[in-house]
C-alpha cells in the first residue's frame, strides 16, 4: 500500500501531508479564510464537515472563546463566504456547533449568519447521552431493563437540565443535494414493515435526523482528548457517507483541531485538505493521522 509522508512548509505556512493508499491528506498550520481565498480552486470542495469555536468560553490553547458576540458572528460570515466560493454546487457543509444552558442562542444566530450564504437543508442532532427507558420501547424488542447510556457533563443547576447533545446542520447552496440516506441506515426493528413499505431497501431505512454517537471512555483528557471541543471520527465519517462517498472526492476541514477529519478522510479512502491555525493543535493532528494509518498499515 502507498504510503509517503512530506513535512514541509510553503511562503504561507508549515503543512504536513500523507499519502495513503488512493488517498492525498494534507494539514496547513494557517488562517483557513485566508488559505481558502488565497491557494484553493473555486467549486473545488464536494464536502466541508467542521466545527468552528462556538465562543462559549472555551479553554483552547491560545485562541479566545470569548469575543463580543458582533464580533464572533462576522467572523463566523467571513468563513462561511470562503467556504462557500470553494464548495461545489453540489456539496455539502455539516456544521457541527453547541451551546450552552446559560446561552442557548449562539447555534441560531450563527445559524442565521449562516443564511446569508447557505440554504439549510437538514438539522441533525448529535445525542451524545441518551437514558431509554424499558416500559417505553416495547415488547418486541432486546431491551428488558432501562439504559442510561453515554457519557455527559453533569450541571449542578436548579435551573437547566444537562446538556446531552449538540446540533449539525447540513447546509448546501440550493437545498436540493441528493444524499445516501441509506449509507448511514439502521435496520428495521418491525420486521413488517420491510414489506409494508413501497420505499423499503430491504431491511434497511434511513437513520433519520438524531445520531447517538457517544464519546469514547478515555483515562487521561491530557493524553487522549488534548483539545477541549472535538468530535469523534465517527461524525465526520457519518456526514461524509451521508452526502455520498462516491461524490466526495475532496473533503475539506477548515478548523481540523486534532485531526478526527482527516482520519476519518483517510480511513473511507478520500483526499482531504484540513486548516488548524493553531500549532499545538496542529502538532496533535499529524499525531493523530499518523497514529490511524500505522495502525492500519501494520494490521
Amino acid at each position: 500500500m502507498h504510503n509517503q509522508t512530506t513535512i514541509a512548509t510553503t511562503k504561507s505556512c508549515p503543512f504536513y501531508e500523507r499519502s495513503f493508499g488512493r488517498s492525498s491528506l494534507a494539514v496547513y498550520n494557517c488562517d483557513c479564510i485566508l488559505a481558502m481565498q488565497r491557494d484553493m480552486e473555486p467549486r473545488s470542495v464536494d464536502v466541508v464537515v467542521t466545527s468552528p469555536p462556538y465562543n462559549l468560553g472555551v479553554k483552547y490553547s491560545k485562541y479566545d472563546d470569548g469575543k463580543p458576540r458582533p464580533e464572533y458572528l462576522d467572523w463566523i460570515s467571513g468563513w462561511a463566504h470562503a467556504v462557500r466560493a470553494v464548495l461545489k454546487d453540489d456539496g455539502s457543509l455539516f456544521l457541527n456547533i453547541g451551546s450552552k444552558p446559560t446561552d442557548p442562542w449562539g447555534p441560531f444566530e450563527v445559524l442565521f449568519r449562516m443564511r446569508d450564504h447557505f440554504q439549510l437543508q437538514n438539522v441533525i442532532h448529535w445525542v451524545k447521552s441518551i437514558a431509554v427507558d424499558a416500559d417505553e420501547v416495547g415488547r418486541d424488542t432486546e431491551v428488558s431493563a432501562s439504559l442510561s447510556v453515554g457519557h455527559y457533563k453533569p450541571i449542578n443547576s436548579r435551573r437547566f437540565v444537562n446538556d446531552c447533545h449538540e446540533y449539525i446542520f447540513h447546509l448546501t447552496k440550493s437545498a436540493d443535494v441528493k444524499l445516501n440516506r441509506l449509507a448511514i441506515g439502521v435496520k428495521y426493528q418491525d420486521k413488517s414493515n420491510i414489506a409494508r413499505w413501497k420505499a423499503s431497501n430491504g431491511d434497511l431505512r434511513c437513520r433519520g435526523n438524531t445520531w447517538f454517537v457517544p464519546y469514547k471512555t478515555i483515562q487521561s483528557r491530557e493524553k487522549e482528548r488534548p483539545h477541549p471541543a472535538t468530535f469523534p471520527v465517527k461524525i465526520p465519517r457519518m456526514c461524509i457517507l451521508l452526502h455520498g462517498l462516491d461524490r466526495a472526492k475532496l473533503v475539506v476541514d477548515p478548523f481540523l483541531g486534532i485531526g478526527h477529519t482527516a482520519v476519518a478522510c483517510a480511513e473511507l479512502g478520500v483526499d482531504f485538505v484540513g486548516f488548524e491555525i493553531d500549532r499545538e493543535y496542529f502538532a496533535e493532528s499529524r499525531k493523530a493521522l499518523d497514529s490511524a494509518l500505522s495502525g492500519w498499515t501494520n494490521r
